[in-house]
């Protein structure tokens, strides 16, 4: 019976360290550095929602937040180097449309992870993607665009990245009011932007944020505007669904994820965290005045909008019979 008794006491002592041990990690998170993952160079829109993210982490949870660039593949490298890093919380993604919701629509190549691979905890912000024509074009507005393609198939040349919000917004546009129009592959956004302004090709859909100073400069013409409401930064460009075209609705977005398997305690104390930060009004304004729209969600509604993405686009590209090269 002693012995029984002492095996017994031992197995209980197991499971309490156990349960310590699982607790622990959660209890004093974070104690040492946080990696977050960005899926693309310095420099970009990502690498600056990457940095913004690790410095408002590290002021709430008092632990410094590094940014890691690992870019290639439209972002399906360092997204899945995220997705095989130990599920501790000490490694984090940023999350975005391209490498967590279009990336799954393309028959091939398959990257190396799938969607559930990841805990979703919070979505940043999101932009609508523009519309934006050399002010050369004839049409003036989104509803002599539309008139203007109609009456002229297959003459609008668009700047096109492929597998880019950008891209995957004109397709669905193409789909939705049935235009023809000819994409001009270019390998990044900023030289398709380029010959736009040089009257080269005339026009593209491409982010809020690249193309508001040429607008408000005069050297783009924006038609419309893609999210659902009407964007504060383009207050007079009407969106796609008010414009005889209900329910559409194309954003970029990007948020905090992590790989699954992390402690349910350590990502209720990043979202919480993410919240807060992102409530704040002076922080939001940061992002306010590039034309995002700041979400601060909770991990449930991240999730529902991540799974919603990945359905709206693999339609979209079989739909389109797309390519991802």
């Amino acid at each position: 019976m002693k012995r029984r008794s002492v095996v017994a006491l031992g197995l209980l002592a197991g499971s309490f360290a156990l349960t310590a041990a699982h607790a622990q990690p959660a209890a004093d998170y974070p104690n040492r550095p946080v990696k977050i993952i960005v899926p693309f160079p310095a420099g970009g829109t990502s690498d600056i929602m990457g940095r913004l993210i690790a410095e408002e982490l590290g002021k709430q949870l008092k632990q410094p937040f590094v940014v890691d660039n690992k870019g290639g593949a439209g972002g399906a490298i360092g997204t899945d180097q995220a997705a095989k890093a130990p599920a501790d919380g000490y490694t984090l993604l940023l999350s975005g449309i391209g490498s967590n919701a279009v990336i799954h629509g393309f028959a091939s190549p398959k990257p190396g992870y799938v969607e559930a691979d990841f805990i979703h905890i919070s979505q940043l912000a999101a932009g609508p993607n523009v519309l934006v024509v050399n002010p050369s074009f004839p049409a003036k507005n989104f509803k002599e665009f539309i008139a203007w393609v109609k009456a002229n198939p297959g003459k609008f040349s668009f700047g096109q990245v492929t597998s880019s919000s950008g891209h995957l917004t004109t397709e669905y546009l193409k789909q939705t009011a049935g235009l023809d129009m000819v994409g001009i592959p270019y390998k990044g956004g900023a030289p398709a932007l380029n010959d736009v302004l040089a009257n080269q090709i005339p026009g593209m859909f491409t982010n809020q944020d690249a193309v508001l100073p040429h607008v408000k400069a005069g050297k783009l013409r924006a038609l419309v505007v893609t999210s659902a409401q009407r964007n504060p930064l383009y207050p007079d460009i009407p969106t796609v669904a008010e414009s005889g075209y209900p329910g559409f609705s194309a954003v970029s977005w990007t948020g905090l994820s992590a790989p699954k398997g992390a402690p349910q305690a350590i990502v209720d104390k990043l979202q919480a965290a993410m919240v807060k930060a992102f409530s704040d009004p002076a922080t939001r304004a940061r992002l306010e005045s590039n034309g995002f729209v700041v979400a601060a969600s909770n991990s449930a509604d991240y999730t529902r909008f991540v799974q919603s993405e990945v359905e709206r686009w693999g339609q979209v590209i079989r739909a389109g019979g797309l390519k991802s090269e």
